[in-house]
């Protein structure tokens, strides 16, 4: 399987990823675009109103029923925030040609449709559509206030705001309720326009492709309309940290009734390739079942509900999660310390490195069995500008030794502990 690219104009790239292992197309367009505290709320209302409708499909039940004229195909959008960057995703889902009774070139439809869902929006007055973005500010201010309502995404969404705090990574990525007031159908679309022509625009196409995706999306008037553009978005670039020496510890009280404990750990490394290692030292620590917290602060000491741990390589980081009694803060926070020394100290086996590297190779197996992680796995390589097959990626965790693993344990140390109290 290979992402095969083409550049069609400076800044806007169409990968087209050709296999016959599935009986869809899966179609996206990805935006990227910088993370910062004046754009992050529009970035997060863009897609919101986009998919309310376009020119030639101007409501959502007019989308919704030309999917369903396509044998059932499916449109969806989101947004995620990589790194310092917020990205802004369009996906339509079609069937593949091969399976319908006669051909239709269903992949030429979708194409044509999701580009103009993304590039042609309804417009009333040469703007947005009045009603679209008020519903939508009101939609998305609801979604802000509901993130307290998960106390384990929330407790770990301070634990970033407050490691990052004044960065751009520590922004929330669906933005802010203050913002809302200042954002009207005009000015929303001005930014609309400025943003799709400057941001990083990636076209994916994957599915059983028989006929030249190049020209169907060259041909395309709404992208003919497109400028050439330096992408204003950041490339992710492995940096060494400066290591902080007394632990940001942030307390919150809230009505709950389960502590939640999270440890931001720095991993100061600025070499691409060891991030292999870091996957090994994660997956050792608390990536699995069979991890040193999983382990020994959850089944033995019975001190948490939850012990885990997670690695966000865009940023060098591993989160520690802990949902615990409150009154076990302490011995649980001295426990977890404790593991995190443990693997300074090598203490983990050669046995927990051949577990580890079983689980990582057996997610990475799987990368391949669905459409939408294998283009975001290619989307992660365009957008750090690295570029390695799956067998390869499996031949560098296999390489990972002891020495190695431990050699990353040293370089990992404590920024920020956020605990959720009662």
């Amino acid at each position: 399987m290979k992402d095969e690219k083409k550049e069609l104009k400076n800044g806007i790239t169409l990968h087209t990823i050709n296999s016959n292992k599935f009986k869809t197309n899966l179609l996206a367009i990805f935006l990227t675009t910088k993370l910062n505290r004046e754009n992050v709320t529009k970035n997060a209302l863009i897609p919101a109103v986009l998919r309310r409708g376009s020119r030639n499909m101007q409501t959502q039940e007019e989308i919704s029923k030309q999917m369903e004229e396509m044998y059932g195909a499916s449109f969806d959008c989101g947004l995620d925030k990589t790194g310092d960057n917020q990205v802004l995703k369009f996906y339509i889902e079609t069937i593949n040609d091969n399976f319908l009774p006669q051909k239709e070139n269903l992949l030429k439809k979708g194409l044509q449709k999701l580009i103009e869902i993304v590039f042609n929006p309804y417009l009333e007055n040469s703007i947005f559509k009045k009603q679209y973005v008020e519903q939508e500010k009101n939609n998305m201010k609801q979604k802000i206030q509901a993130k307290i309502d998960n106390k384990a995404s929330y407790a770990a969404e301070r634990c970033i705001e407050e490691m990052y705090k004044n960065c751009p990574f520590g922004l929330y990525k669906y933005g802010y309720i203050e913002d809302m007031d200042n954002l009207n159908e005009q000015n929303l679309y001005s930014y609309y326009q400025e943003l799709i022509n400057s941001c990083k625009v990636d076209i994916f196409v994957s599915g059983d492709i028989n006929e030249s995706i190049d020209k169907i999306v060259e041909e395309n008037e709404n992208i003919k309309k497109l400028k050439e553009r330096n992408p204003n978005y950041n490339i992710p670039k492995m940096e060494e940290k400066e290591v902080v020496e007394n632990e940001n510890v942030v307390t919150e009280s809230m009505d709950v009734s389960q502590g939640k404990l999270i440890l931001g750990l720095d991993v100061n490394i600025n070499n691409e390739d060891l991030r292999y290692n870091t996957l090994i030292y994660n997956s050792i620590l608390g990536g699995t079942a069979n991890s040193k917290m999983f382990q020994n602060v959850r089944e033995k000491a019975h001190l948490a509900y939850v012990a885990s741990s997670s690695y966000l390589r865009y940023k060098n980081n591993i989160f520690v999660n802990c949902g615990i009694e409150i009154d076990n803060y302490n011995k649980a926070l001295t426990l977890i310390k404790e593991q995190i020394e443990d693997m300074k100290n090598g203490k983990f086996t050669n046995e927990d490195i051949e577990n580890a590297k079983k689980g990582i190779i057996a997610t990475i197996q799987t990368i391949e069995d669905e459409q939408d992680t294998e283009i975001n796995y290619y989307f992660g390589q365009e957008i750090t500008k690295s570029e390695i097959s799956i067998q390869e990626y499996k031949e560098k965790i296999e390489k990972v030794g002891k020495q190695e693993v431990i050699d990353i344990a040293n370089k990992v140390s404590i920024n920020t502990i956020y605990f959720l109290k009662d």
